[in-house]
């Protein structure tokens, strides 16, 4: 694929693209073709510059499915990283076997979570949490160390991945960020499922609504301003949640051993079983655009564009995706700079008399 090289400037809720230059491909985005010539001493002061962590920061929890105890370090990674999840508990050092990149067309199941693989079949599952709180919070080149092939659930939303990733602290790179800008409206289909990705220069929004056969449910809709504020207030502490029926059925199959309700919300007809209730009266909406953020973080960079989606899930998420990088005349890679403050100019009125 290739994208367009811009040479005027946007505004973008108080940035502006910036200027061109020569294309370069980045491996962690999938083929795509970027317009911005990344040379040391290229990249002016204004420019908005990918990020990392600071320090390298430990995790631990419980895997959804497996019921067994994860161990998550997260590493500080160069400029145009991506982020990749390596695998430490196989016996092997080939990165060709240990590294996924996490990126939309590394996806390889999505029927109870989000699972990447790679070409050695290396898997890793129930990456939508954390990829939503990296996303969110605006960091672009991560190294996820795994002694396990799934994420811990924690309590069923992104908070403590917030925590850590606020731990470790983060920091820019020399080298500039990359957006996908949206051009012109892709959408997919598929019954009642429905989704779209349109332009919008104000920056990264969602506007998703879900539509249950349950009464504490029923229909529920969100729009979000994506944003590390409006993540970390809005997004960020809205659990998963199923049946119980669901959880019964899994477990009978040998999966959701780690599920519990103190990690999830479970629902038994009308009647939600966790003693402390919902967080919110529409944390299912919530948790729903959480699981998008984290879903639409593998387009390989962040999104200027609006996400518009009615009963979507993780493959609806994931097809999204395929859809727009088919249509190349849809968008484009741009980079930012800061928008230059406005100075307040102090009017005095003078009379004329």
């Amino acid at each position: 694929m290739t994208v367009r090289k811009t040479d005027q400037d946007e505004a973008v809720t108080g940035l502006v693209s910036a200027g061109g230059g020569a294309t370069q491909s980045m491996p962690h985005m999938a083929g795509l073709r970027l317009a911005h010539k990344n040379e040391a001493g290229s990249v002016g002061a204004d420019v908005i510059r990918q990020t990392t962590i600071s320090t390298s920061v430990t995790l631990s929890g419980v895997g959804l499915h497996k019921g067994a105890m994860v161990h998550l370090v997260l590493k500080p990674a160069k400029a145009d990283t991506g982020v990749v999840f390596r695998r430490t508990d196989l016996d092997t050092d080939d990165v060709e076997v240990t590294d996924i990149a996490a990126r939309y067309d590394t996806v390889c199941d999505t029927m109870m979570c989000t699972v990447i693989g790679n070409a050695a079949g290396t898997t890793v599952a129930t990456i939508e949490h954390i990829m939503a709180a990296i996303s969110a919070l605006n960091i672009d080149n991560l190294i996820i160390e795994i002694d396990a092939q799934e994420v811990p659930v924690m309590d069923g939303s992104s908070d403590a991945f917030v925590a850590t990733l606020d731990q470790a602290g983060r920091c820019e790179l020399p080298a500039p960020r990359r957006f996908i800008r949206l051009l012109d409206t892709v959408s997919v289909e598929e019954g009642l499922k429905t989704a779209s990705l349109s332009p919008n220069d104000g920056g990264f929004r969602i506007e998703f609504s879900i539509d249950f056969d349950n009464p504490t449910i029923g229909f529920q809709s969100l729009a979000v301003d994506v944003s590390p504020e409006s993540f970390r207030g809005d997004l960020s502490n809205a659990r998963t949640f199923g049946f119980i029926e669901d959880f019964e059925m899994l477990r009978s199959l040998g999966l959701a051993k780690g599920a519990t309700l103190d990690n999830a919300v479970v629902l038994d007809g009308s009647k939600i079983l966790n003693d402390e209730g919902l967080r919110a009266p529409d944390e299912f909406v919530r948790h729903k655009v959480l699981d998008a953020v984290g879903d639409l973080s593998l387009a390989g960079a962040p999104i200027l564009g609006l996400y518009n989606a009615a009963r979507a899930g993780h493959a609806f998420n994931n097809q999204m995706l395929h859809a727009l990088f088919a249509n190349p005349d849809a968008w484009e890679v741009v980079t930012l700079r800061h928008k230059p403050a406005v100075s307040e100019v102090v009017q005095i009125a003078v009379s004329a008399d």
